[in-house]
Order: C-alpha cells, then structure tokens, then sequence
C-alpha cells in the first residue's frame, strides 16, 4: 500500500530543502551601487538646497577683496569627494560652506552640514583639512564613506571641474576655484558632469555593471542617474 506524505511532512521537506540551498548555494554578489548612486544624487540636492537657503553674498564688503566676508564667493555650500588621509583611504564626500579661516578651501569641522535624519552627526565620511575629521569620528555618518560601505573603490569625474561641485544662490552648479566674484560666472557649469562611482579601479569605460553613472545638468544642477 503507498503511503503519503502528510502535509506537515511537505512542508517540512521544503523547509529543509530551502536551509540546504541556503547553505550550499555560493553567495552572490550584492551590488550596491545603486543604493550609493541613489544616496550621492540625494546628498547632491541637499547641497544645492543649502546653497539656494543660505545666500552668501554679502552686499557691504562683497568688492573688498582680501577681507574674510570680501571672500564671501568661496564660502558657499559645496560637495566634495575625497579618498586620502581622514577617508581611511576609502571614497567618500562631504557637505560643507568653506566659511573658516578666510575660505581656504579645506574642510573645517565647523563647516560641515549637520546631517538632518540624525542631529548628532555631520553630513562628511571622514575629510581632510585644518581641522581633520577622520573615518573614525563619532561625529561622522559612516554612509558618506560610499568606499566602506558601498564597495566603491574608484570614481571618475567628466567636466567636473574636479571633485568639488559648488551651488549659487539659485541652485547652479559652480566648478572650478570660486576665485573672485567678478569672474565666479565663468564658472558656472555649461556641459553635463558626470560622476561614475565604480566597484573596481579604474574605472571601466563604456556601459559596465561595475559601474553606475549620475548626472549634473548645467544652468538648473538638475541631478539623476543616467540610465
């Protein structure tokens, strides 16, 4: 006489059919860069709010060149990527209004974003500057350091301008040093950046999977993922 399996015998064999599978089955790659390209685009627009919010010009001193507030164009809200020193080595940015110590350039503790999901944090991976904030730090929210937590190991910058992108008072994207007020115009961004986060290094060329490419548009600093 055949015998059936009951029902709480089949699920039981599918249940520990599912625990071998779990088991013996290699584990695949997860690919996170679209979680790190979805981040960097948010973290992009946050700056340009911030820049659209806090309007630097400063309409007393504005032509006094060589004054702290004469520097006022250098001072607004910017993201900057870095991979040396306080980054751990690693990819990472940081959100920042170079207002410190005459506008240098360099990223100041004081300078960066609080971030506003968690107030005890900065919006910075870990930066590099007068005042270092390392990867360590307390202070740092260990998601902007994409290089440790997203596996991005390269990024490659496209009419950038370099690794910084600034924003004026209405949300354009500034590249270039913001050198003096007169000619901050001329760097006003006029084609497509484009910043490829990549899983290996260098990174490759042509459409990859190790790769994920966003986009910043010219005159509005709209910026998305490029399919």
């Amino acid at each position: 006489m055949k015998k059936a399996f009951t029902l709480i015998e089949f699920i039981f064999v599918i249940v520990v059919i599912g625990i071998i599978a779990t088991l013996a089955l290699p584990k695949l790659n997860k690919n996170n860069l679209p979680k790190a390209a979805h981040q960097v685009v948010s973290h992009i627009r946050y700056a340009q709010h911030l820049a659209m919010i806090d309007d630097k010009f400063d309409s007393v001193t504005a032509l006094i060149p060589g004054t702290d507030k004469g520097n006022w164009y250098n001072k607004r809200w910017r993201i900057i990527f870095q991979n040396s020193n306080g980054t751990d080595n690693q990819w990472s940015y940081t959100i920042f209004d170079d207002r410190i110590g005459n506008a240098t350039g360099n990223v100041d503790q004081g300078e960066i974003a609080i971030n506003p999901l968690n107030t005890n944090k900065l919006l910075s991976g870990g930066a590099t500057g007068t005042s270092i904030v390392i990867g360590t730090d307390l202070e740092v929210t260990k998601e902007l350091n994409i290089g440790i937590e997203y596996g991005v190991q390269d990024i490659d910058f496209t009419n950038c301008g370099g690794q910084t992108i600034a924003f004026d008072y209405l949300g354009r994207p500034l590249i270039g040093a913001l050198s003096n007020y007169l000619t901050a115009y001329g760097n006003l961004l006029t084609t497509r950046c484009t910043i490829d986060l990549c899983t290996v290094n260098p990174c490759p060329a042509g459409s990859s999977t190790d790769k994920i490419s966003i986009a910043i548009e010219p005159e509005t600093g709209y910026t998305h993922i490029i399919p």
